[in-house]
C-alpha cells in the first residue's frame, strides 16, 4: 500500500491521505472545491466542480493515473437541483471515457461546500 501526497491539490486537514495506491487501484479521497493552497473557490457549482476536478487531476498524476484511468466516481452534492450544471462540467473532463458513476445528495459538505468527488482509477 502507498500513500499519495501532491502539492498540486489540497492537503489533507485531518487524520486521512489525499488518496491510497493498492497494488494497480488508486483510491482518493473526496476533492472539494479549495485551490492547492487550502482557499475556498467562491462561486456556484460549476466554478466549485472545476476546481474539484482541478484537485482530481493533480492527486491522479501524483498517483500515476488520470482521468482516463478512472473506473468510478462517487459524487456528493449539496442540492439536486444543481445536478444539470454539474453533470455539464463533469461532461467536459470526461468526454469519451465515461467512468461508473454515483451521484447522491447529502444534507452537509465540509466547509459548506456545494460538491465533493471522489474517484477509484486503474494506475498506469
Amino acid at each position: 500500500m502507498k500513500r499519495v501526497e501532491t502539492k498540486l491539490a489540497p492537503q489533507a486537514i485531518g487524520p486521512y491521505s489525499q488518496g491510497i495506491v493498492v497494488n494497480n487501484m488508486f483510491f482518493s479521497s473526496g476533492q472539494i472545491p479549495l485551490t492547492a493552497e487550502g482557499e475556498l473557490i467562491g462561486g456556484g457549482i460549476k466554478e466549485q466542480t472545476e476546481q474539484v476536478f482541478k484537485n482530481l487531476q493533480g492527486v491522479l498524476q501524483a498517483a500515476g493515473a488520470s482521468l482516463e484511468t478512472v473506473v468510478k466516481a462517487t459524487v456528493f452534492i449539496k442540492n439536486m437541483d444543481d445536478f444539470a450544471d454539474l453533470n455539464e462540467v463533469y461532461g467536459q473532463f470526461f468526454t469519451v471515457h465515461k467512468p461508473a458513476r454515483s451521484t447522491v445528495e447529502v444534507a452537509r459538505l465540509p466547509k459548506d461546500v456545494l460538491v465533493e468527488i471522489e474517484v477509484i482509477a486503474l494506475v498506469k
